[in-house]
């Protein structure tokens, strides 16, 4: 019943040059959606909530170490409409994704596999863990019976980088981040004004 949020939300996402100019002169284009084994929330076209810069930082970051050469880092808004989503800052979808982690578990013990892990701290991007089980909870809502409806998009804040300051939990790169499922809910693109990226 609360899982649908009545606003929409603005994504930004980091990329290069080439395929913003791409989307905003093609309005059948959409960004590519992600399908890395490693993907924080599963797959889907990834978005940094409200957070231009953040976006520009990430795509300057994943470029170095990508080692892409020739290619300009460059940031495009999303307007989001997030649908049915599966918001992990509320307990219910705590909850789902709770079960879904102990039933890929069972899964895997019984053909005496481990689990993968998430990466240690200090190399965040690499969530193996959490892609599977938010894979697999979308995965036992299609195949419940009845079939539960599909989320659109999935959504959830992270702690990450270094503490602004001693003796807190701030951290520099804290950020809310979004995978969008369902590309319909993507109502438009823009390029956000009035920011300086360096």
């Amino acid at each position: 019943m609360y899982q649908r949020l009545p606003n929409w939300v603005l994504g930004f996402h980091g990329t290069d040059e080439e395929t913003v100019d791409k989307i905003l002169n093609d309005p059948r284009q959409h960004l590519k959606k992600s399908a890395n084994d490693h993907d924080w929330l599963g797959r889907g076209i990834y978005f940094w909530e409200n957070d231009p810069i953040r976006a520009f930082n990430f795509s300057k970051e994943r470029m170095k170490w990508a080692k892409v050469e020739g290619k300009k880092p460059k940031v495009i808004g999303a307007i989001i409409d997030l649908g049915l989503c599966l918001n992990l800052t509320e307990q219910p979808a705590l909850a789902q994704l709770k079960q879904a982690h102990q039933s890929i578990f069972e899964d895997f013990q019984s053909f005496g596999v481990d689990l993968p892990v998430n990466a240690p701290d200090g190399k965040v991007w690499s969530r193996n863990l959490d892609c599977l089980v938010i894979r697999h909870l979308h995965d036992l809502r299609e195949d419940a019976d009845p079939p539960l409806p599909a989320y659109d998009s999935v959504r959830s804040p992270f702690q990450e980088g270094d503490c602004v300051y001693e003796g807190t939990e701030f951290r520099l790169k804290n950020h809310v981040q979004i995978a969008v499922i369902n590309e319909a809910c993507i109502k438009g693109y823009f390029l956000p004004k009035g920011v300086q990226f360096t």
